[in-house]
């Protein structure tokens, strides 16, 4: 097995893929990364796979001379930050077992952190769902107030973060600064975007540049009370430490708790709430 790499100036991209219990999807994956003609610095992949499939997805990983490690089992952000703790480049390049880089990728990524080291930069996606062609998102989504994404307006300065397609310095990791893994699903990615511009890091978007994320039927159907959960935390997240709105702030957790009640009692799940952003974000500025 050979390929060609370019390597440039000093930066040193790791690629941190997490992946579960999909050993096709990765081969298909890892084949496209080793078919650019630009090559990281080293791709790490982090296995959260049941034990049935890890011996298929260790082979696969070391067939196309990646570093494997096992996850932490303990969900999806969980293994993101496992990832990104073990690789040893200068930026950190998040993805999934279920994209695929379109040729010419990597080197637009890299020719961004030539131009940019100190930045995150984010991709668009070009989207299919059981096979077939779903739609184009031509940049990443930043978190708003109602605690969801929104498309991005100014691609040079805002917080966005594409989930499995986003590069970190690694800076970022250095300082413990690491995304939420209370929920496995949801706004977590997001409130991470939001959470590193509190901290002084921009997110940016490589023009033009996409990967394509083969996902199925669940990816877009996926909804219930602990991703509804993740939206009133990220909401809340948004509208105290962002940019504060105490008016936007408690009307939509009355939302979220409103819906939420149909799952249980809701003051011991607001509670669980605010305790998350409190050790994560500190106390509330007054000002």
């Amino acid at each position: 097995m050979s390929w060609t790499g370019v390597s440039l100036s000093q930066v040193k991209l790791s690629i941190a893929l997490v992946t579960r219990n999909r050993p096709e999807s990765l081969n298909r994956c890892l084949e496209s990364v080793r078919s650019q003609n630009c090559q990281p610095y080293e791709i790490v992949v982090s296995d959260d796979s049941d034990p049935d499939h890890r011996s298929t997805t260790q082979a696969i990983a070391k067939q196309w001379h990646c570093r494997y490690i096992l996850g932490p089992g303990r969900g999806l952000y969980a293994n993101r930050n496992h990832v990104a703790f073990a690789c040893l480049g200068t930026h950190i390049r998040t993805m999934d077992d279920d994209h695929i880089l379109p040729p010419g990728h990597l080197a637009q990524c890299l020719a961004a952190l030539e131009q940019d080291p100190f930045s995150i930069w984010t991709t668009g996606e070009i989207g299919y769902i059981n096979g077939e062609y779903c739609a184009t998102a031509h940049r990443a989504n930043q978190l708003c107030k109602s605690g969801v994404g929104i498309t991005i307006e100014n691609l040079d300065d805002n917080w966005g973060i594409a989930d499995g397609s986003t590069i970190y310095p690694r800076a970022i990791f250095d300082q413990g600064l690491t995304m939420l893994e209370d929920y496995r699903y949801g706004s977590s990615y997001l409130e991470f975007g939001a959470y590193l511009y509190y901290h002084g890091f921009r997110s940016r978007c490589i023009p033009n540049a996409y990967i394509e994320h083969y996902g199925d039927e669940m990816t877009i159907t996926r909804y219930n009370s602990t991703i509804l959960e993740s939206y009133l935390y990220a909401s809340l997240c948004f509208n105290l430490y962002c940019q504060k709105s105490y008016t936007n702030a408690i009307k939509y957790a009355t939302i979220y708790l409103w819906k939420l009640r149909q799952d249980g009692p809701i003051f011991p799940r607001l509670n669980r709430v605010l305790n998350h952003i409190q050790q994560r974000w500190g106390k509330v500025p007054i000002s």
